[in-house]
């Protein structure tokens, strides 16, 4: 199945509208598991892509939605949070809670809402792109979007 007529692709598409996005979601024809692939898909910088990571704190959950440019520091983030380990979520674990495999992770549509961090770095841009449901799918945001649309705080979560 493509991505044009992925069901998960059309749910985050309806959650995008009932949440007053103007932005519509993109088919590629190629992949965009990964933030170079997608800026290189879209002709936009790495940096202009929000990767959306799933993190498992104590059995749940944690969105960090990351500017492609940096890899997301653990240490740092389990800081912000308060917590003593941040673990890179398994694939299965990510499906459970987002209903969507990685590589392909939207920022919203999933079966229940995930406290999200959203990375300040993606401010400098004045449109962001993210994953929509699937490795070939994506939409045009901005910062502020993403941090309303998700419910996410803002933070710092490189390492530089």
């Amino acid at each position: 199945m493509t991505s044009t007529g992925h069901p998960m692709v059309a749910h985050v598409q309806q959650v995008l509208r009932d949440a007053g996005v103007t932005g519509e979601v993109v088919h590629l024809a190629g992949s965009a598991r990964t933030a170079q692939e997608a800026a290189d898909a879209l002709g936009v910088e790495v940096g202009a892509i929000a990767s959306s990571l799933v993190f498992e704190v104590d059995g749940n959950p944690v969105l960090v939605l990351t500017s492609g440019a940096h890899r997301v520091d653990t240490a740092k983030v389990a800081g912000l949070l308060g917590v003593p380990e941040l673990t890179k979520a398994s694939a299965a674990f990510v499906r459970e809670h987002t209903g969507q495999a990685i590589g392909g992770v939207a920022p919203v549509g999933h079966p229940e809402p995930i406290g999200t961090l959203v990375d300040i770095t993606l401010a400098r841009f004045p449109q962001v792109w993210a994953a929509a449901g699937h490795p070939h799918a994506v939409f045009p945001t901005s910062y502020d979007e993403l941090l309303r649309i998700t419910a996410g705080t803002a933070a710092e979560v490189d390492g530089d």
